[in-house]
Formats: C-alpha cells, sequence, structure tokens
C-alpha cells in the first residue's frame, strides 16, 4: 500500500447495541465488510457488538447505513455509533473472540421458530440432518431457555457439554455458510439425541423415537415431551379417552388444552382463520393464538369442554414438525405440570412430577436453562394482543421513551406472576412464572429474578410491589435489605402498564377492571375508574360495592355473588330465582351471611360481577380456574328469554355505564383520553364495545399490544411508576 492509498483510507470504531447476539450478526458483519471491500474485525462483549472497518470513506459510509436497514431478520438494532480513528492497515477482515467485562449491557434474543431453510434440510434425505430433531441456525433455535450467562458463546450456553464434529465446526468457521458462528448447531454425529422411555418400567423404548412416540398417541397414550422451555403432555386430540384420562391425571378439571396443528389447513378445519391470526400463527414466535372454533371442529369435547374459541399452534422446533408430520392430525399440547404448579423443566424433576401422568416421556439430553411456558395471545381489533407473554417473546425487552434513574426490581402480582427488572430506557419483562400459591412457584419466581439480574446485569436499588400483605411477591420485596421499597396499588399499576405499553406518562382516565386488588382503603377493588397519571392517581368512581359471602369461597362459586347482588338489588323481596333453587340447602344461610357482613368482604370487582350474571344466567355456578364463568356459552333460561340475548344486554349496559362514568369525568377533568386495563378487558365482546362507544364519542382509547391486560402486565406498571416517581424528585 502506497502512502497515497493510505491517506484516502479512513478507519472507524463501531460499537452496536440492541438484540445483536445470537442473530447471525458477526456473520452479517463480516460479510457486508467483504462486499464492500473493508477490513478490520468484529466481535462481542457485555454490551453487544464491537467493530472496526477501514476502507474508503463511501464504502464506510455504506457499511454503517448497512448495519441498520440489512440487520438479520432476528435482530433489533437500537443504537449505532461511530468514532473516526487512525488507519491500521489492516489486510483482511476477520471476526475476534468475544471480550467479557465486569458490567454487562447486552441483550439476548427469545427463542424462535425453525427457520425455513432448516426445515427444507429436516425433511430432505439427501441432507445429513434429515430428520435430525435439533437443527438450527444463526436465523432460528433456543436461545434464551439454553442461555447461561452472556457474552452470548457456546460456552455460555448448555449447548456446552457438545463440542463440535468437524463438519458442524467447519460450517461454524465459514464465514459463507448459515451457520457461521451460529452457536447451538450441531448434527447426529456431535450434538443431543433423544430416547423414548417408558414409565411402567423406566426402560428405554426401541427404535426411532419420534416413530414409537406418534404409535403411542395414535394408541391414545399420554406421552410427556420435553420442548423448549419445559416439559409438554401430548395425546391425540380427537380421543375423548385418551383427553379425558389427560385431565383426570393432570387434575385440571375444565380449563382448555392448547392444540398442535400440523399445518394452516388443519387449523382451518378447527376454526374460523383471519390473514392476521395467520400471520401470528406463522411467525418466528410461534405463539398459542385463541380462535372462534367452528362448530363442526374434529376435536374431542374435553379438550375445551363449554369454550367457543380453540388454542392452537403451530409447530416451532424440528422435533414437532416431526411429530406433527408423523401424525398428520391434531393433538393436545399442554405444559407438563400438576395443576396450579409451573411446568416441569428438569428431566429429574419431570420424572418425579409427570410419572403418574405420563405414560412414556420423549426425553433428550440438551438441558433446559430457563423453564419457559408456551405464550398465548389473540386478535382484538386488528392486532395481536399477549394474554400470557412468554416464549418467543422473553427476554426481548419493552424500550420506553424515558429513563430509569436507578434499576429498577418490580415483583408483580398474585396470579399470573410476572416479574421484571429496568434500567436504562429498557425493562425486562420476565416470562410467566404462575400463581404464587405454592413453593415450586415461588422457588421459580425468585431463580428467576437472579438469573435476570445476572443476564443483564440489572441491581436493583428500588423495588416495586403490590400493596396487598398476603401477596409471596409483598413478602418477598419486604424481606430485601438495602433496597427502597415502593408500594403501588394494584388498579393503579393495571392503568400505569397500559401506558406504558403505548408510550405515554398521562394523565388519562384509567378503567381498570379486574378480579380483585387490595385497595388504598383496605378494601378489595376491581371496578375502578381513575384519574391516572404515572406518578399517582384518584380513584373518581367505581362499580357499586358489594359483599362477597364466604370471601374466596365466592370465587370459586359464583352463585354466591348472585346472592349478593340479588340482596343488593331487591333487599329481602328478592325474587324466584333459578340459581336459588339450585342452591336450596345454602341460599339463605348465604344470604344472611352477606346481609351480617361476617366473613363477607366488600368488593366492587367487575370480575365478581360477572361471576354473578353467569350464575344468574344458568352458565356456571362453580368455576375450576379463573374467569370460566365468563367464557361459557350460554344455555336457555327458565324464563324462556334466549341467554345470549340477556348477555347482549348486560354487555351493553355496563359498556354504556361506563361511557357515562367516563363522560362525567371528562367534563370536570377535560381529559379525552381513556386507558383500559385489568383481566376483565380479555372479554373481547366487552372490550369491543367498550371502545366503539367510547371513539364515537370523541375519545382517545389506549389498549394493551406488548404486555397483557390482565396481572401479567402489572410488574411493568410498577416499574413505570417507580421511574416516574424517580424522575419527579
Amino acid at each position: 500500500m502506497t502512502p497515497e492509498d493510505f491517506r484516502e483510507l479512513t478507519r472507524t470504531r463501531i460499537r452496536v447495541e440492541g438484540i445483536v447476539q445470537g442473530v447471525g450478526f458477526r456473520p452479517f458483519v463480516h460479510s457486508l465488510a467483504t462486499e464492500l471491500g473493508l477490513t478490520g474485525f468484529v466481535g462481542n462483549d457485555a454490551y453487544g457488538v464491537f467493530a472496526e472497518v477501514e476502507g474508503k470513506r463511501n464504502a464506510v459510509r455504506a457499511f454503517l447505513d448497512g448495519l441498520r436497514t440489512r440487520a438479520p431478520a432476528l435482530a433489533v438494532v437500537e443504537t449505532v455509533t461511530a468514532e473516526e480513528i487512525t488507519p491500521v492497515g489492516s489486510r483482511d477482515f476477520t471476526i475476534v473472540a468475544s471480550q467479557a467485562a465486569a458490567v454487562r449491557d447486552t441483550l439476548i434474543s427469545a427463542d424462535t421458530a425453525t427457520c425455513a431453510d432448516c426445515l427444507a434440510e429436516l425433511f430432505d434425505p439427501a441432507d445429513r440432518r434429515y430428520r435430525y430433531p435439533f437443527i438450527n441456525c444463526t436465523n432460528c433455535g433456543p436461545r434464551f431457555t439454553i442461555v447461561t450467562g452472556i457474552p452470548y458463546d457456546r460456552s455460555a450456553t448448555t449447548m456446552a457439554a457438545f463440542p463440535m464434529c468437524a463438519q458442524c465446526a467447519e460450517e461454524y468457521r465459514n464465514p459463507a455458510d448459515r451457520r457461521f458462528h451460529a452457536q447451538p448447531v450441531c448434527c447426529p454425529d456431535c450434538g443431543p439425541s433423544l430416547t423414548l422411555v417408558r414409565t411402567s418400567n423406566g426402560r428405554w423404548v426401541e427404535g426411532d423415537p419420534v416413530r414409537r412416540t406418534v404409535r403411542l398417541l395414535a394408541e391414545g397414550r399420554i406421552v410427556a415431551v420435553k420442548g423448549l422451555g419445559g416439559y409438554h403432555l401430548a395425546v391425540d386430540a380427537a380421543s375423548e379417552a385418551a383427553v379425558a384420562a389427560l385431565r383426570a391425571r393432570k387434575h385440571r378439571e375444565d380449563k382448555p388444552f392448547a392444540l398442535m396443528c400440523p399445518d394452516l389447513d388443519t387449523v382451518r378445519a378447527l376454526c374460523e382463520l383471519g390473514p392476521i391470526e395467520e400471520a401470528t400463527l406463522t411467525s418466528r414466535r410461534r405463539p398459542i393464538v385463541l380462535l372462534a372454533r367452528r362448530p363442526d371442529a374434529q376435536v374431542a369435547p374435553s379438550v375445551a369442554p363449554g369454550n367457543r374459541f380453540l388454542g392452537v399452534m403451530l409447530p416451532y422446533t424440528p422435533l414437532h414438525h416431526l411429530l406433527a408430520h408423523e401424525f398428520g392430525r391434531p393433538f393436545v399440547l399442554t405444559s407438563g405440570n400438576v395443576s396450579d404448579e409451573p411446568i416441569a423443566y428438569t428431566d429429574d424433576d419431570a420424572r418425579a412430577r409427570l410419572a403418574g401422568i405420563a405414560d412414556a416421556f420423549l426425553m433428550s439430553n440438551r438441558d433446559i436453562h430457563m423453564r419457559t411456558d408456551d405464550s398465548v395471545v389473540r386478535v382484538v381489533r386488528g392486532r395481536e394482543v399477549p394474554i400470557r407473554r412468554s416464549r418467543g417473546y422473553v427476554p426481548e425487552p419493552i424500550s420506553l421513551p424515558w429513563e430509569f434513574p436507578r434499576p429498577v426490581l418490580a415483583c408483580g402480582a398474585e396470579l399470573k406472576n410476572v416479574f421484571c427488572l429496568a434500567k436504562g430506557r429498557r425493562v425486562f419483562v420476565s416470562h410467566h412464572i404462575g400463581d404464587l400459591e405454592n413453593y415450586e412457584t415461588l422457588r421459580s419466581f425468585t431463580s428467576g429474578i437472579e438469573h435476570f439480574r445476572r443476564l443483564f446485569d440489572v441491581h436493583p436499588r428500588v423495588v416495586a410491589h403490590d400493596l396487598h400483605p398476603e401477596y409471596l411477591s409483598t413478602k418477598y420485596a419486604l424481606e430485601l435489605d438495602g433496597v427502597d421499597l415502593v408500594g403501588v396499588q394494584h388498579h393503579h399499576a393495571h392503568i400505569a402498564s397500559c401506558l406504558a405499553d403505548n408510550r405515554e406518562a398521562g394523565p388519562v382516565i384509567g378503567v381498570a377492571f379486574d378480579g380483585l386488588g387490595y385497595g388504598t382503603d383496605g378494601t378489595l377493588w376491581g371496578g375502578e375508574i381513575l384519574v391516572t397519571e404515572l406518578t399517582g392517581f384518584r380513584r373518581v368512581g367505581h362499580l357499586a360495592p358489594v359483599r362477597m359471602p364466604g370471601g374466596a369461597a365466592a370465587i370459586r362459586e359464583p352463585w354466591r355473588m348472585a346472592a349478593a347482588y340479588a340482596l343488593a338489588a331487591y333487599g329481602e323481596e328478592i325474587p324466584d330465582l333459578a340459581v336459588a333453587r339450585r342452591h336450596l340447602d345454602q341460599w339463605d344461610s348465604v344470604l344472611t351471611i352477606a346481609a351480617s357482613g361476617v366473613s363477607a368482604p366488600v368488593t366492587t370487582s367487575a370480575g365478581r360481577l360477572f361471576d354473578a350474571v353467569a350464575a344468574l344466567v344458568g352458565i356456571r355456578d362453580a368455576v375450576n380456574y379463573e374467569g370460566q364463568a365468563a367464557v361459557e356459552p350460554l344455555d336457555d333460561l327458565d324464563s324462556g328469554v334466549d341467554v345470549g340475548r340477556i348477555a347482549a344486554r348486560f354487555h351493553n349496559g355496563l359498556a354504556q355505564a361506563v361511557v357515562a362514568a367516563v363522560e362525567v369525568v371528562r367534563q370536570a377533568t377535560a381529559l379525552d383520553t381513556v386507558a383500559l386495563s385489568g383481566g376483565v378487558f380479555q372479554n373481547v365482546v366487552l372490550l369491543d364495545r367498550l371502545v366503539d362507544l367510547l371513539e364515537a364519542r370523541g375519545f382517545r382509547v389506549l389498549t394493551h399490544s406488548r404486555v397483557p391486560p390482565n396481572d401479567g402486565g402489572i410488574s411493568l406498571g410498577q416499574a413505570a411508576v417507580v421511574g416516574a416517581l424517580d424522575r419527579a424528585q
């Protein structure tokens, strides 16, 4: 190189932050630099990707532009910073070793469904990975569930136990190969393997594990299948005997089971499928999507008893593709647990807890580091709304337009628990933990927090928690040392969650409708109209308070709420009701409890109102899972009036009452933005009608799209409140 050539060169030091590890970013950078004739290097460190490029100025400018506009499909480029430095005359472009650091600020991709290229290889008899159930590349495969630390390299994943064979290592090192620096790369010669084990005798089953599993399913057997984030329980969805047996063994009486279908045509045969639902089903995240079932859907009645919807997903791992291809029809694929326990994810735990449920275990020797349930979404008003945000989404952060002055831990609620950690402008919302009602779930909660703290290097200085003193998440927070504690009222957190979801700070008129939440007056709220901003709220309205006869018993037995509402509406002149006749032996005593107030706490809960209506119209007198009474179809009333018409009147009346209340608040405050949050707004009928009415009256309406409206979004709201209070100081 002549001195003149050297003077024409420029060298630039670059940093790229975002989701840029585990997504093929370094191979992409190598390819882009080579294409533009640039030399230098690229590598991973604890902050993201670092690089230096040297060449002509126009090529460097094109390179910087390409980092954003041509990044890999799984990458999320948040920032690109560049600094010009002195050229050194480098002759090639290389990928250098990853660098560790004391402070970590990198991001990890979520687990991603098998890409089209890998799928083609999976079913190609001429390919060396033909029918290999762990096929992956830089564009797909396990990420979050196998990562043990950062920087994201094979040594910091559960694939560290599988040294690459010569062929895989050659692919890994070849910049032109699709598996260049794909950390989980493997093949049948060097990677994990499957075994099928009979529960009855603990012996391995000879033959192809996938085909033997399919044979068991066809025989009506229950098989525990190890997936990305834990074990599932699989059974033939068309066999009533098999599905009923699964319900009995799992102690899950009525809650719907999810289905895995081999392809979209199979889904269409079961459910109504629009273009947005189809796009969601086939996305790289592959969630369970709640779809309206067809009347002639060919599934066993016990799959989703009394439910108008089916939860459906498509295969998202090579193993699922093989099973679905071989079986050829829908099969149940539900969380591998006993009712109310967290999903089993280690082999020993699965054998211990699922031995009484499964007839066999389809296992692998690739460890799962972090248990992660399937995500559940539904499409509402043309956009995806999460019901459970977990696999495929976590741990990709939710970005906010404000800085958190101090690192935050938000502990979430008791039911549908999800915690989050926040620093900078990012909130790392956890995977679905579940209901904190037993030791196993609590342990999952505490271990998850520690893993997130290590993974994202967040050391909380302030901890947010619910006001309810008996929540285990609250007790966990109160036992922490060396942090500031901030209690956030449950419904304030709901509306704050909706605000943060929409990247807004308020003030707004908040409508928070859910089951129960501890109010600032010590009563149980749940049907609230709030004037809300992130830093605070005023309770300006609520549903009429009623008693909950028997306390928690009224949640499990909605007919008790029917009695309480009947007493509140009619006093001693309660008409002859069918629900009363169904419970003659207890009706009068429950009315007495409600009237006395003993063991009958006051509540304004919208969820309990729905329960009462469901019992009054004969839908459901007792429930086996939260919200069951509100989702089941409607039968005829003794009066002969179509109960569907009654239900429509109830939804319309409630929506109109909310609009009337919100109008009063607008007149008093001049606010014209309404935020809707809380588990009741998973009710699509109510949500649709309320949004239509509000928008028709000129209101701007905020709803959820990034976190669930239920308690799975509470921790985001808690964190947003704490951050806003810090900024206000």
